[in-house]
């Protein structure tokens, strides 16, 4: 991540924090899955409406996180400007575990799928190639999915 997307993620962190919560690891990583079939329902639906001529992919959304000594947060990274956005998500690190990475999707990039205490389902992490060493620390900082 550039080095002024960082401080501007830190700037938008930094008062949400607690009394002595320390800030351990940032960057950028697509969150969720796109199922097949809404991928191609998306594609079919555009390509008839425009004639062929636009195609539309949909994609998991792109999120920022921040990883502190306490919590995982997540802001919204899909903004006209770029520049992190709302806070999406908080998830306290206690109840959080991860799989073990694996390469994305045509070897580009890193994926985990984190558990979350009490739900069901898994939250799919995508790491692109970019924040690939981002995301071997992170990975490193989460308990392992049993």
């Amino acid at each position: 991540m550039q080095n002024r997307r960082r401080q501007q993620l830190l700037e938008t962190a930094n008062p949400l924090l607690t009394e002595g919560e320390r800030i351990e690891l940032t960057d950028m990583a697509n969150i969720g899955s796109v199922s097949v079939k809404r991928q191609v329902l998306t594609t079919a639906l555009v390509g008839a409406l425009t004639a062929g001529t636009v195609i539309a992919t949909v994609q998991p959304r792109p999120m920022y996180w921040v990883l502190t000594d306490q919590r995982l947060l997540f802001f919204d990274g899909k903004t006209a400007t770029g520049k992190p956005g709302k806070l999406l998500m908080v998830l306290p690190r206690e109840i959080v575990t991860a799989a073990p990475l694996s390469k994305a999707l045509l070897g580009l990039g890193l994926k985990t799928v984190l558990s979350v205490q009490g739900h069901d389902k898994g939250l799919k992490m995508v790491f692109p190639p970019a924040a690939k060493s981002a995301g071997r620390e992170f990975i490193t900082r989460i308990p392992p999915t049993l």
